[in-house]
């Protein structure tokens, strides 16, 4: 489907993203891959994540894709003329997001009701590491810090091991995801409001992951039961589990609906166990769990990875590999499905995610990568603010661009 930039949900929306490193950009990343138009405001020296992991004529491969779809104008917002050349281009635009520390707006004279007073419309979009309120609001919030005090660090891992972190900064592309989706809410409630009236959104890193938490709260609430880590299972549910094949690959079987059980252990050549009454619901699979396992292990050790897929197909039991990300990016699903996306960068094509959602009439889509530092400052400023080249060829001179 050829889809035009017009035809994006999001168009008409302009966006000016003064977030740094991973949530902020992941957000304005989601809103310009639906269409709104994302400007985004980086140091002279330009977002670090330039620079992160790898890189290829010193930028990164990373940098392409989260900064996808955005006009990159440099301003130097330690300056005064930075800032207010920043207050002018946010009087001209519909959102802010920013994921400094809490206060570097207000320290800047740039807080919502400061802007609000001249563009009442505007929504803003704070994003951090515990809010912008509360006891916590003034500390620090990297991801990593985040996913432990929101929970998430706790339950994952093996009990008899310290607690795993992910090789992923989840909790900030929590917080982006949180964050966009609260700058649509109040987009929407903008456009029902009478006067028009933008408003704050107040995405905490600690919260995005605390949402994630399921039922954690109420079974403590209701039974004072502490959900503690469990490895590759899950706590009250069974089977679902990580199992070794005789090729030394691992396969995901989730076999814990009554009667997909019964399909599961008729197909591994345990029909006593399928029939057996104690196992038809899922408190007493729970409660011979580690039976339940032992039985499915021994028999995927018996059978390669994909005869195991295979037979689990046969019986519409819910399994599938663990993939690389070679592996996904040979896989005819994903290829399907249009998750890779190729862009030109460096002279040469590079393939990068596709984002989600899948919308079938107006989908997103990635017209660009990520700009080269400052690439459109030129652009934006003369073209919203009217200023012309003398005048920007002066703030560079001055040290604001």
């Amino acid at each position: 489907m050829n889809i035009k930039a017009q035809d994006k949900p999001l168009r008409g929306m302009r966006v000016i993203e003064m977030g740094q490193l991973i949530a902020g950009p992941f957000a304005g990343s989601v809103l310009g891959y639906f269409g709104a138009e994302v400007i985004k405001i980086e140091p002279p020296t330009g977002d670090p994540v330039r620079y992160w992991r790898l890189t290829e004529n010193n930028t990164s491969y990373w940098w392409h894709s989260v900064s996808r779809n955005k006009k990159s104008i440099t301003l130097n917002l330690k300056t005064e003329k930075g800032r207010q050349i920043a207050k002018d281009l946010i009087l001209e635009s519909d959102v802010l997001i920013e994921n400094f520390k809490p206060g570097t707006l207000e320290k800047w004279g740039m807080s919502p009701d400061d802007l609000k007073k001249d563009n009442p419309g505007l929504i803003t979009a704070r994003i951090s590491g515990y809010g912008q309120t509360g006891p916590r609001s003034h500390l620090p919030g990297y991801a990593s810090v985040c996913e432990g005090y929101g929970g998430f660090r706790y339950v994952n891992g093996f009990p008899d091991r310290p607690p795993v972190r992910p090789n992923l900064s989840i909790g900030d592309t929590l917080a982006g995801l949180h964050a966009a989706m609260g700058v649509m809410l109040a987009y929407i409630q903008r456009e029902k409001d009478p006067d028009g009236k933008g408003q704050v959104v107040d995405a905490a890193i600690y919260e995005s992951v605390f949402n994630m938490m399921e039922a954690v709260v109420p079974e403590y609430s209701g039974s004072g039961a502490i959900r503690e880590p469990s490895g590759s299972t899950i706590t009250g549910i069974a089977p679902t589990n990580t199992y070794i094949t005789s090729n030394n690959k691992y396969v995901i079987i989730g076999g814990n609906g009554d009667s997909i059980f019964k399909r599961l252990m008729n197909a591994i050549g345990r029909p006593d166990m399928a029939n057996d009454p104690k196992l038809e619901e899922n408190q007493g699979r729970v409660d011979n769990e580690k039976e339940i396992d032992a039985a499915i292990e021994k028999w995927t050790k018996e059978h390669t990875s994909d005869e195991v897929l295979s037979t689990m197909d046969e019986v519409s039991v819910p399994a599938g590999p663990i993939l690389s990300v070679e592996d996904m990016m040979k896989d005819e699903h994903y290829i399907a499905r249009g998750m890779f996306q190729e862009v030109e960068a460096n002279g040469r094509t590079l393939h990068i995610p596709a984002m989600m959602p899948i919308l079938t009439e107006t989908p997103g889509t990635t017209e660009w990568p990520g700009p080269a530092l400052s690439e459109h400052t030129d652009e934006v400023l003369s073209e919203l603010l009217g200023k012309d080249e003398g005048e920007i060829t002066q703030l560079r001179k001055d040290g604001v661009l």
